[in-house]
Parts: structure tokens; sequence; C-alpha cells
């Protein structure tokens, strides 16, 4: 079966996707969703790089609260510093931020959460994937910022994957 299918989550998020999006249930829509929600996950199977192991689900629920309130709060700041950009204008810096997460899967979980932060305007991952270098577009410690990120961020995301 895991052969057959091996993604079953995702072939039938693809098989009831292409059903809502196409909005009909006619026998054609559903011979396409199932053959999309088949071939799909054989012909991804390759990249994959390997299957997620959760440690602590838990921390999952923490983590994505954390995010959505620092989204907001995040938001709050830069149009702060935007409407008084003329008073004072932002300290934009790149910080290095050492990281200790190695997991491929916590790391890209990593790479979405500083894309969805504002004020984190762009980032990148060393090759060793030892530091990210993150560039902040409004910033008065890095030492704290540094912390701050590893404890909100980081350190679920090694409870999570690690």
């Amino acid at each position: 079966m895991s052969r057959a299918f091996p993604a079953p989550l995702l072939s039938l998020t693809l098989f009831v996707l292409w059903l809502l999006l196409n909005l009909s249930l006619s026998p054609g829509n559903i011979l396409l969703a199932a053959m999309l929600a088949i071939v799909a996950p054989l012909m991804l199977a390759p990249l994959r790089p390997q299957v997620a192991r959760i440690r602590k689900p838990g921390s999952i629920a923490r983590l994505m609260w954390r995010v959505g309130t620092d989204v907001v709060l995040s938001n709050l700041q830069v149009a702060r510093g935007v409407l008084s950009a003329r008073r004072r204008p932002p300290r934009s810096v790149f910080v290095h931020i050492p990281l200790a997460l190695r997991d491929a899967h916590g790391l890209a979980a990593l790479s979405m959460i500083t894309t969805v932060i504002p004020g984190t305007i762009w980032s990148e991952l060393a090759l060793d994937r030892s530091v990210l270098l993150l560039h902040v577009f409004d910033l008065e410690d890095e030492a704290s910022f540094i912390k701050h990120f590893k404890d909100t961020y980081e350190r679920p995301l090694m409870e999570i994957f690690e």
C-alpha cells in the first residue's frame, strides 16, 4: 500500500482540492482527481528527503500561537517604524544567528517562519547549515534579538523535530 500511495495524506488532499477547485463531481473530474492523487505523490517521492519524525506534537500548537502573535506584533512595529521613519530612520542590519538545529524539516519550518514575520526582509542559510544570515528592518539590540529568535523559534523546532 505504501508503494502505491507513498504519501496518503497528500493523495487525499490533492484529490479533494482538485474537486473543490473545479466545483464539479463529474466522472471526468473524479477520474482526473484520482489520477492526480496517485501520480503526483509517486513522481514527487524522490524529492522528499526523509520522513519527518515529530517528537513533541504539543509544541507545534505553542509554536503556531507564538508565530501568529509575532506576526501581529511585528506588523504593528513595522508600521510604526515606517510611519516614524522621517523622525527616526530604521536601523536595518544583517544579523548572523548561529544555529543548533540540523533537521531538514526543522530548517524548512524555520525558513517559512522567517518569511512570514514582518521586519525580516531577507535571509540566507550557510551551506553547512550552521548560521542563518537574517536582514532585520529595525534592530535595537542584536544580542537580545538573537536570544529571542533562538528561544522563540529554534528551540521549539528542535523539540519538535530532533
